[in-house]
């Protein structure tokens, strides 16, 4: 049983890369530094977004496995439109931000704490991040987990589920974490970077969104036998750059990024346990100065 975990594991970390919805990655990741307003509670922003983000992916592959297989021949070819129009709402959220807009932070309550409202957002884009990555991820999943479920085998293919969805989520939180610690570092040396931050964000997301957009008419265009699209130079130039991070997830494997996310999570820590003490030195100051 060790292998298959392994195996699945491999696979869930490498589907959070995969060719048709890599782009995605530093979209989340654009969408979680735009939504964070102070540089509190960092850790449990990375944390919770991730969290939501792998449960939106692994339910849509869930579902798509074992309920929506069948219908597997009608919605393969309606998929890119998906991703076309996803991609379309990445780069006018990426436009927004350029302009100076805040993200509207969605809840089911404007007094719900953030990591709250950021919960349902992070899962609903987790479900956008599959139905994009259907196309190149759905087959190793199948193949790993699904098939173990269809065949009677319950409690392996839940094992194999919940390892294929903790390979994913391995991915997504050591690349949160360390962009929100790298973001909170750069707010707290610079005052500047509190207002580049979010426009600099809106610009990943723009340029993510575009590729996205450009991916799912790319595809578009194969399905329509339109044999030029191959030779596409932004697909061969992204496909390059989506190659190079699969193999350095694959190299580094799922021990050295659980030493990676716990090396990050110990820094947090430390950072977070260094501020108090800087306050207690700055109000005696400040009491000072007032007498």
């Amino acid at each position: 049983m060790t292998a298959p975990l392994l195996l699945a594991l491999t696979a869930g970390m490498l589907g959070a890369v995969n060719p048709c919805g890599f782009a995605l990655l530093p979209a989340y990741l654009s969408l979680l530094v735009a939504g964070a307003s102070d540089a509190r509670g960092a850790v449990g922003r990375a944390l919770t977004a991730a969290a939501g983000l792998t449960l939106g992916y692994v339910v849509v592959f869930g579902a798509f496995g074992l309920a929506l297989a069948p219908l597997a021949g009608w919605l393969r070819p309606r998929l890119p439109w998906l991703t076309v129009a996803l991609g379309l709402l990445l780069v006018v959220a990426g436009c927004w931000l350029l302009a100076g807009r805040r993200l509207p932070a969605p809840g089911w309550s404007a007094r719900a704490p953030r990591l709250t409202r950021s919960w349902p957002s992070m899962a609903l884009f987790g479900a956008a991040y599959a139905l994009a990555s259907l196309g190149c991820a759905i087959a190793p999943f199948l193949a790993i987990v699904v098939t173990s479920l269809q065949a009677g085998s319950t409690g392996r293919g839940l094992a194999l589920f919940g390892a294929y969805a903790l390979g994913m989520g391995l991915v997504v939180a050591v690349a949160a974490l360390g962009v929100a610690l790298l973001r909170d570092s750069l707010v707290a040396r610079l005052r500047v970077a509190g207002a580049l931050v979010p426009r600099l964000s809106g610009l990943v997301l723009l340029l993510a969104g575009g590729y996205v957009a450009w991916y799912g008419w790319y595809e578009l265009r194969l399905a329509a036998g339109r044999r030029e699209a191959l030779a596409d130079p932004i697909i061969r130039a992204a496909s390059q750059v989506q190659h190079a991070l699969a193999d350095t997830v694959d190299t580094l494997g799922p021990a050295l990024l659980l030493t990676t996310l716990a090396a990050l999570l110990t820094l947090a820590a430390l950072t977070r346990r260094r501020r108090p003490v800087d306050h207690e030195v700055i109000a005696p100051t400040r009491r000072g100065a007032g007498q």
